[in-house]
């Protein structure tokens, strides 16, 4: 069976606040079944408080109505992220003032209030729940869609696996990026693997060792074909397991409430290459498409997907000089990273379907 994402669009008929994405929202909200789910429960919202100068986080319009109709239902809630109190969310109107509920740091002020949960998969053992989450009684995942230079994409995936947690379990799963082998033996230090890359992705560091941002690597492999002695090659296979390492993440953080638990809404407006973290925005990439709410994280995800799409590409998006690759998604072209296999690995968990049906809230 489909999974059901609710669906407002920023398109409007008239010059109205009733035709505006945040009124449509308010309507989304009540037809959205929520109210019910979160009677008499203690609820965290997860969002991306952002940093530094960045202003394409989720405008506090929204979280307000989000806020307001939770307590309308009969449910406490909080606001709440990682390193809140460094980031200074005031700067971005996130204040208990201004969005009628407490914005906490979800590990506890110290960030050393966690709940550990054990993995096996490469060297990703741990999952340092934050305490916060772990003691909520229920979860709205509230994501800002937008691209990430590790994986492709940010969504709700990213939202949970990266700010539901600690920092071991953030560079632990960071820890599985890869993608490029070098091989020390067989490097000349020529440089003609640094020249040859458009991105500023690699270096040599003090020590003589070959250094990659993945962040920055679009896995364009011209370091690799231009290696004389064959010492850069590609791992592809290293290149997933970032993604498989953020499923898996997600996975351990849902379990803990069950599907009856969770809620998940992602917000398509100011689409940019970056995630939130960076401290800074650049021009949107797609002109803003709208918001997705749905209790599948693997429908939801792909609806706001298949939505962001390269025939809508706004050129002043892309840094200039940057080259996009030829094929796949926006993402994929932009940072060399299928974004649609972290579904891929979210549905083989059992956390959802890749099959959906739109029910469009106007």
């Amino acid at each position: 069976m489909p999974g059901q994402v609710l669906f407002s669009s920023m398109a409007y008929a008239r010059y109205e606040a009733g035709q505006t994405l945040p009124a449509k929202f308010e309507r989304m909200l009540k037809a959205s079944g929520l109210a019910e789910k979160v009677k008499g429960k203690k609820v965290a919202i997860k969002m991306h408080i952002g940093d530094g100068v960045t202003y394409s986080t989720i405008p506090p319009v929204f979280v307000r109505s989000l806020v307001k109709f939770v307590q309308d239902s009969g449910a406490e809630c909080f606001i709440t992220d990682h390193y809140v109190y460094r980031r200074h969310p005031e700067r971005r109107g996130y204040t208990a003032d201004n969005l009628g509920c407490p914005v906490l740091d979800d590990c506890g002020y110290f960030g050393k209030y966690y709940y550990t949960k054990e993995v096996d998969f490469k060297s990703f053992r741990h999952v340092d729940v934050a305490g916060l989450i772990h003691d909520a009684d229920f979860l709205i995942d509230f994501s800002h869609v937008k691209g990430h230079g590790a994986c492709g994409y940010g969504g709700a995936c990213k939202n949970i696996s990266m700010g539901c947690v600690t920092d071991r379990t953030r560079h632990e799963i960071h820890g599985l990026e890869g993608g490029l082998k070098w091989e020390a033996d067989k490097c000349v230090h020529c440089n003609k693997c640094i020249e040859a890359c458009n991105h500023h992705a690699n270096r040599f560091d003090k020590d003589g060792k070959y250094q990659v941002n993945y962040h920055n690597c679009t896995m364009c492999q011209h370091c690799a074909k231009v290696c004389p002695t064959k010492a850069v090659t590609l791992d592809s296979h290293d290149y997933a397991d970032f993604q498989q390492g953020m499923a898996l993440c997600t996975k351990t953080v849902l379990d803990l409430f069950g599907p009856d638990n969770v809620f998940f809404i992602n917000l398509l407006i100011s689409i940019t290459a970056l995630c939130d973290c960076w401290g800074l925005t650049t021009p949107s990439l797609v002109p803003d498409i709208g918001v997705m709410a749905s209790d599948d994280i693997v429908a939801i995800e792909r609806a706001s997907l298949d939505m962001i799409r390269f025939e809508d590409l706004i050129p002043q998006g892309v840094p200039k000089g940057h080259q996009m690759g030829d094929t796949g998604h926006l993402f994929q072209r932009l940072h060399g990273k299928d974004p649609y296999l972290q579904i891929k690995m979210l549905e083989d968990m059992g956390l959802g379907t890749q099959q959906y049906e739109l029910k469009e809230i106007k």
